[in-house]
């Protein structure tokens, strides 16, 4: 391999280097169906990478941000990845424990079985009020 070949590296192939996506299928999937983006483009997965670039991933509900630091063209273990790609995802931000409390679904005593019709169009209203 030249050294003009160690430098460069396609984006499917990077993402699944990195660890980003357990196999290359499901990152060059990835790649067509848009989530994955530089500057706003939708990138195809032949795209080369360049050191320095940031790229946005969608990866199911999780919106990642990824700075490249160098090429990588075999996966390798996790701590050897991450000299690779810097995470510049900010952090989720902490729920309240009043919106986690809301988020959860009623409790119902064991054994009180099925709640009646009139018992379900309360619990709804509690938890869909009218505005």
């Amino acid at each position: 391999m030249s050294n003009a070949e160690a430098t460069r590296c396609r984006i499917d192939k990077w993402l699944w280097a990195v660890r980003l996506f357990k196999t290359r299928a499901l990152a060059i999937e990835a790649c067509k169906a848009g989530h994955v983006k530089c500057d706003g483009r939708n990138l195809k997965p032949a795209h080369e990478i360049r050191a320095g670039e940031v790229y946005e991933i969608q990866r199911g509900s999780q919106a990642l941000t990824f700075k490249v630091l160098g090429p990588l063209q075999q996966r390798v273990s996790a701590t050897v990845a991450k000299e690779f790609a810097e995470d510049l995802t900010p952090p989720a931000p902490a729920q309240s424990d009043a919106a986690s409390v809301l988020a959860m679904p009623p409790r119902r005593t064991k054994g009180a079985g099925r709640p009646t019709k009139r018992e379900r169009r309360l619990l709804d209203s509690f938890a869909e009020p009218d505005f």
